[in-house]
């Protein structure tokens, strides 16, 4: 069994790491050890966002961890507050990480009531085009979003990044986005604990087999149905075992009895309705 994190060739011919790290709700106190000890644990993909106010925190872990930025991936996004001025915005975000360049620059929320999201595009375009982002993409955005951009815009995005879980799959905008030639990043990819997923029989039937825990089962599930994917801890035993996903493979009738546990079940804010 292949033991190394797989990656994806996005539509712009860059790789990203399937399996990653995610900062959201970590303290910015806090950030610098936790990211560390992502690093040590062998996480090379973070992914932050300006809104998360631990961007410096990211940045200093990368700066100590001795490791070569080339062996790094790193996201972060757009604030909705900031789709005026995108490219501000972009430069303060680049000087917190203390990085010439970030791997991948998104759009957090369409904020479609702001009606900004196709100018602001078109900024993350002339940040691609200037090499400070190899790669551009969006987050939480529907189809029809997705629809406008491909219409009014030149750049396709690499990525969009939804929440997306096993009662909560996203398939209208996951299949319209492959059809793109966009990739699918899952955020909140363990349900954020707001049900019981740990408890649902397919998932701890599939952990028994496979000697792993229900966490584990359900990252690897990600991993198997396309998903990129950064589960958050501030534990490092926990970190450890988000990353002790790639030494098993689970079924195809495993597969799809995990996906048979679709049910709309949105745990976060609908994207129309954040702005």
């Amino acid at each position: 069994m292949k033991t190394s994190v797989p990656s994806i060739t996005l539509n712009d011919g860059h790789t990203i790491p399937q399996l990653g790290f995610g900062v959201f709700k970590v303290e910015p106190t806090e950030t610098k050890r936790i990211v560390s000890d992502a690093l040590r644990v062998g996480y090379r993909h973070l992914d932050t966002a300006a809104i998360y106010g631990n961007e410096q925190g990211v940045g200093d872990a990368i700066a100590t961890s001795g490791i070569d930025r080339g062996e790094l991936y790193v996201t972060t996004k757009l604030w909705n507050a900031r789709q005026g001025d995108a490219l501000d915005a972009f430069d303060e975000s680049l000087e917190k990480l203390g990085l010439d360049y970030v791997d991948l620059y998104l759009i957090h929320w369409p904020a479609p009531a702001n009606g900004r999201f196709v100018d602001a595009w078109k900024s993350l375009e002339k940040i691609r085009e200037s090499g400070r982002a190899r790669s551009i993409g969006v987050s939480n955005f529907e189809e029809a979003h997705l629809q406008r951009l491909l219409a009014e815009t030149e750049v396709v995005p690499a990525v969009n990044q939804i929440e997306l879980h096993p009662a909560h799959q996203q398939q209208k905008v996951t299949e319209f986005a492959r059809r793109k030639g966009i990739a699918i990043e899952a955020w909140g990819p363990l349900g954020q604990g707001k049900y019981p997923l740990f408890e649902e029989t397919v998932v701890a039937v599939a952990a028994e087999a496979h000697d792993k825990t229900p966490a584990q089962v359900v990252i690897r599930w990600h991993l198997q149905t396309g998903n990129i994917v950064f589960p958050k801890s501030n534990s490092r035993e926990r970190m450890a075992e988000n990353f002790d996903v790639l030494d098993f493979a689970l079924s195809d009738s495993e597969v799809a009895a995990i996906s048979g546990l679709e049910r709309s079940g949105r745990m976060g804010g609908h994207p129309n309705d954040v702005n």
